[in-house]
């Protein structure tokens, strides 16, 4: 299970089936290993992202019962050591997918009583219907948007660390202390990315870092954290999977190489995760993790694509050049 309330995701038997099936897909575990049959109603397509969320709730006729995917999940892992967590990260995003989901679905519009007070800045300058349309968009957008950066957040790191052999650590468990003017602990705990022990290691993951990147005190606070893992006795890690330049990008390996760390940027920083994930979870990360980043990185310089946004009282549609973007919207979220 995911989440609370309605927003709550429970896998059912037939989708944690159709996981398994993928799972022993990607690594070419062969019924004879794992003992699951082929499927009924077989995946429409190899490409995880490309099958729509609602062909996993589909039921199965063909599933075992639960003591028979244990069955199955057991064998996986005698023959592969790496399956469990290729598993776990492979139904973690699933799950978040379909929260973000109900998200869309129920993300309340906005009312004029949150948001009209906006309108001082803009009234005049446009009919007040459009102005009305554009603040109620622009704000529900916003929501969204960082309801996405708060569910990203919990499963991004967390399973580039599990790939890495570490986990994140958060302040209130973190052997890295802040530190105050005079460079003495305060005893107040940093949060880690991802926190190898056995290896005495500190990722800090970072997708770019451009000269705008952050306000001058954020990055401070970026700056802080190699010398925090040095005092710490840790060795700082910098991961920038984008490999883009910038003075802020130099300035924060040269404070990583000044704290005994070291840095991976771009197409080593994806060579050190794989080096560090073993064989089994970096074919995870290079189908899963790296393709989205990648084509979305590509867009980066483009102008965005002419999109038309429409709201009835069953769906949001959005609209491109070529295809459709439809949310079904829930009965409680106003609209």
């Amino acid at each position: 299970m995911l989440g609370n309330g309605d927003d709550r995701v429970e896998l059912s038997g037939s989708e944690i089936c159709c996981l398994l099936t993928q799972c022993c897909s990607d690594l070419n575990i062969s019924k004879k290993i794992s003992g699951l049959n082929p499927l009924k109603n077989p995946v429409p397509d190899g490409n995880y992202y490309r099958v729509p969320l609602a062909w996993f709730q589909t039921p199965q006729p063909n599933c075992p019962d639960i003591s028979g995917l244990l069955e199955i999940l057991n064998a996986c892992v005698s023959h592969e050591r790496d399956f469990q967590l290729y598993f776990q990260n492979l139904a973690m995003l699933h799950k978040r997918r379909l929260k973000y989901q109900r998200i869309l679905s129920a993300q309340p519009r906005p009312t004029m009583n949150q948001i009209g007070p906006r309108s001082l800045l803009e009234f005049g300058g446009l009919p007040d219907g459009l102005l009305a349309s554009w603040l109620v968009w622009r704000k529900w957008i916003y929501d969204l948007d960082n309801r996405s950066a708060q569910e990203t957040g919990y499963l991004f790191e967390p399973v580039l660390a599990s790939c890495l052999g570490g986990e994140a650590v958060g302040a209130g468990n973190s052997p890295v202390k802040r530190l105050n003017a005079r460079g003495k602990p305060t005893g107040e705990g940093r949060q880690i990315d991802c926190y190898d022990g056995a290896n005495s290691l500190a990722y800090e993951f970072k997708l770019r870092v451009t000269i705008a990147a952050s306000g001058q005190g954020r990055f401070a606070e970026e700056l802080s954290f190699p010398v925090e893992c040095h005092a710490a006795g840790l060795k700082p890690v910098l991961i920038v999977l984008d490999p883009t330049p910038s003075p802020r990008l130099d300035e924060l390996v040269a404070a990583f190489k000044e704290n005994g760390g070291r840095h991976f940027i771009g197409a080593e920083a994806w060579a050190h995760m794989d080096d560090k994930a073993g064989a089994t979870m970096a074919a995870f990360l290079e189908r899963y993790i790296r393709p989205p980043l990648t084509e979305m990185a590509s867009h980066d310089d483009a102008l965005p694509e002419p999109i038309q946004l429409t709201w009835t009282g069953e769906a949001v549609s959005i609209q491109g050049r070529k295809h459709e973007y439809r949310i079904q919207r829930r009965p409680n979220g106003a609209g």
